[in-house]
């Protein structure tokens, strides 16, 4: 069984509701593929997630608010807790980033980006950035990027 692994952090809902429809995506992609079996969707706040989940995972979703242009500070400690025990040992997964953001989020990807480029993950998707309010389109591209990362696990293109 394949896994995609979301971890996020959040200081009010925004985020969190991201996670959640990022989750609702891959699940209903699944479930239309028959493929419930053949995909594990795990969804971790920072705190609870660590070198294990991301070693066991097939592709990530990383998620956080922007804070002060840059990435959360539980983020930023999730990643310096996974750098070194994951360090050439998931080169080449794919990953993708969702921000919720107060100003343009380029800094808290930019962020985010120059950790993950270390690890030599493989970034397969544009980021997803919610800003100020979440949209209904906003929504639909966070449930969209979950769909499109489980079901190309199910089918082997990730």
């Amino acid at each position: 069984m394949k896994t995609l692994l979301v971890v996020f952090h959040t200081h009010g809902v925004k985020t969190a509701k991201m996670a959640e429809a990022l989750e609702r995506g891959a699940r209903a992609a699944l479930r239309e593929a028959q493929a419930e079996d053949e995909v594990c969707v795990v969804v971790k706040r920072c705190t609870e997630a660590g070198a294990d989940d991301l070693l066991g995972a097939d592709a990530l979703l990383l998620g956080t608010p922007e804070n002060f242009g840059y990435m959360s500070g539980m983020m930023k400690e999730f990643l310096e807790r996974v750098f070194y025990p994951c360090e050439g040992k998931v080169e080449g997964r794919p990953y993708a980033i969702f921000v919720g953001a107060g100003q343009d989020g380029s800094g808290a990807v930019a962020s985010v980006e120059r950790i993950v480029t270390g690890l030599r993950l493989r970034k397969v998707h544009p980021p997803v950035i919610g800003l100020k309010e979440l949209t209904p389109k906003v929504m639909a591209l966070c449930e969209e990027l979950g769909a499109t990362f489980a079901a190309g696990l199910a089918i082997g293109v990730l």
